[in-house]
């Protein structure tokens, strides 16, 4: 009304063209609104997304041309993604109201993960899926619930496909999570005397060409395989190694059984052979994890060494093989040539420091010792002439 009375006046006091005034407006604002196209489009987008909340900050997303990132910030113009390589990707509200995305981080922050892995059948199926589920339990990194899965895809006379299902608590840590299996899976199929199939599309020699030629290596024994994987005997040599593979003594768990109680002093070293265990810690009326092992780790090096009770209770997830070493049989080694126990003392300090020490002592016990302190517990446990 105001705007009409302003014309009029305009018009007839004044004799001004008011025709051509509005015809000129209405171009101009044609050609306003043209120009701020864009960003009209950007600004309603961007009301529309955040009426809609497909996602928010923190989540990770990825679009369907590829481009995938954690949302770090969105406004009226854009939202602002941050991708695996710490770049800054800035999309427009517009493009993402019409590309399709995929939320990573909803309804929850668990993430599901696969893996496949070719191995060849020289068991059944059945036993390799065993395998596979050593594989997960031993695994740190993924969740326990939902459980985590093993499925045959294929099965060929070179190799069974199996696909490898669980999921971790978060995007981010789909990665390492990855590596973690991928090295569970090498040392669970060797343990288990498998080999891993060749890709479909590899050349080369046929599998039973490789087995021969495996077979026809120089047989090494099981305890001196399991030595050459402990980095506390690295410095041995082959002599030494063999005499200690002699005594080492063969023991096995079954599914459950506890091997070792929180508070017990165990004066043995003992290898994983086979088989997944799990290490609780009981706190008040509290149990909780603190890990798994798998072949090839071992655990009990503190009350070999230096005679420090354990931490932690040691319970066999599935079927287990371990080999032991004893107090006795290390003995005339630290006898014979002193100088191992110096070695000994640096191997396990620098463990305990990176925190690859297997729950063996608190941290109180062995912080900040020294290794010449160690080495004196060693000599004095082992009664070895400073």
């Amino acid at each position: 009304i105001y705007l009409g009375a302003i014309l009029s006046v305009v018009a007839y006091v004044f004799s001004f063209p008011v025709g051509t005034l509005i015809a000129t407006s209405g171009v101009l604002a044609i050609i306003l609104g043209l120009a701020m196209q864009s960003t009209l489009s950007d600004v309603f987008s961007g009301i529309a997304l955040n009426l809609g909340r497909p996602y928010a900050i923190g989540d990770w997303i990825v679009l369907n041309d590829g481009v995938e990132g954690r949302v770090v910030e969105t406004n009226w113009r854009s939202t602002h993604l941050l991708n695996g390589s710490n770049d800054l990707v800035v999309l427009p509200n517009s493009f993402l109201a019409k590309v399709g995305l995929t939320n990573l981080s909803s309804p929850d922050r668990s993430h599901g993960a696969t893996l496949t892995v070719r191995v060849v059948p020289t068991i059944g199926p059945s036993a390799i899926i065993d395998v596979m589920r050593a594989v997960l339990l031993s695994s740190d990194s993924i969740l326990a619930e939902p459980k985590p899965g093993v499925q045959i895809k294929s099965l060929t006379s070179d190799a069974v496909e199996l696909e490898l299902s669980f999921r971790v608590k978060d995007i981010g840590q789909a990665g390492p999570a990855k590596n973690e299996i991928f090295d569970l899976l090498y040392r669970h199929v060797k343990a288990a005397g498998l080999a891993l199939a060749r890709p479909l599309d590899a050349a080369g020699p046929p599998p039973e060409q490789l087995q021969q030629e495996e077979m026809a290596k120089p047989h090494r024994p099981t305890p001196l395989k399991l030595l050459d994987a402990v980095p506390l005997f690295s410095s041995l040599t082959e002599d030494e190694k063999e005499t200690l593979a002699a005594s080492m003594t063969r023991r096995t768990f079954k599914k459950d059984a506890i091997l070792i109680e929180q508070g017990d002093t165990v004066a043995s070293l003992m290898i994983v052979r086979s088989g997944a265990l799990i290490a609780t810690r009981q706190e008040g009326h509290k149990e909780i994890e603190l890990g798994r092992l798998a072949p090839g780790d071992y655990f009990g090096e503190s009350g070999l060494l230096i005679g420090v009770g354990e931490a932690a209770s040691l319970r066999a997830l599935t079927f287990v093989v371990v080999y032991e070493i004893a107090q006795a049989s290390l003995m005339p080694l630290l006898h014979d040539r002193p100088g191992i126990a110096e070695e000994l003392a640096a191997t396990l300090l620098h463990r305990i420091e990176t925190g690859q020490h297997s729950f063996a002592v608190e941290g109180a016990t062995l912080h900040g010792r020294s290794v010449s302190s160690l080495v004196t517990r060693i000599r004095h446990l082992f009664k070895v002439p400073q």
